[in-house]
């Protein structure tokens, strides 16, 4: 089993004025490729900043996370920015799509950055909106489109460029119930397929559920773990 991400004594602590807020405290934990993980635990419990930690999105105060051999706590913003584009897929609870483009732009987007040519990042764009449903979509703006389709262009910008990684910050926080079926099958059945590393943070139970490991985060540690796990190095 192969391991994309180690995180060994990770430290994150603010300041507010003079009281110092730890909002993670002394994490340890392997990911392995091929997994699902959820991240599970209430408002405030430190589970989102650790996700934005292990995607290189803020900086740890202690600690390190070694993602693909390298320490991303050490990179500067630049060489961040270049790694995420490289190994690094993004699902929103809020989509974070650009509102004047099109279903086919917004997912066109990454592979831009990546500097591919036109006709080969709009035949993948293509073919990843068709995966997700959304083949008679290409040209819709967001506001044209439902939460539910929103959230699908948002899933099929984040494999488009096929990341090692998937991390999914509350994917389904604003769908009904029957669309939060739909996108997490959707969503999960995408990662398993093609071998990737998907890493869910939630508070919700129903969500946890299409999870190979639930790491419960409770005051900025690790409470326990359920799932398949290994034990990890030193």
């Amino acid at each position: 089993m192969e391991r994309i991400i180690k995180v060994r004594g990770l430290k994150k602590v603010f300041s507010m004025g003079r009281e110092r807020i730890t909002a993670l405290d002394d994490i340890s934990f392997d990911f392995y490729k091929g997994r699902i993980y959820c991240l599970l635990g209430t408002s405030g419990s430190g589970k989102s900043t650790l996700l934005n930690m292990l995607a290189g999105l803020e900086k740890p105060t202690g600690g390190e996370i070694i993602f693909k051999g390298r320490h991303i706590e050490k990179m500067t913003e630049k060489e961040l920015a270049d790694f995420r584009r490289q190994h690094i897929g993004f699902v929103f609870q809020n989509y974070n799509l650009l509102g004047d483009y099109t279903a086919i732009e917004n997912v066109e987007m990454p592979l831009i950055f990546r500097n591919a040519r036109r006709r080969l990042r709009r035949q993948e764009a293509k073919k990843m909106l068709a995966c997700v449903g959304l083949k008679d979509r290409l040209y819709h703006k967001p506001s044209e489109m439902s939460g539910g389709q929103q959230q699908r262009v948002s899933i099929a910008r984040a494999f488009v460029t096929e990341p090692e990684v998937v991390f999914a910050d509350e994917p389904t926080g604003n769908l009904d119930t029957k669309t939060t079926t739909e996108m997490m099958e959707l969503i999960t059945g995408m990662a398993r397929e093609n071998d990737q590393t998907l890493i869910i943070v939630t508070h919700d139970l129903e969500i946890s559920d299409y999870a190979d490991v639930i790491i419960h985060i409770r005051d900025g540690k690790i409470e326990n773990v359920e799932g398949e796990t290994y034990e990890y190095e030193s």
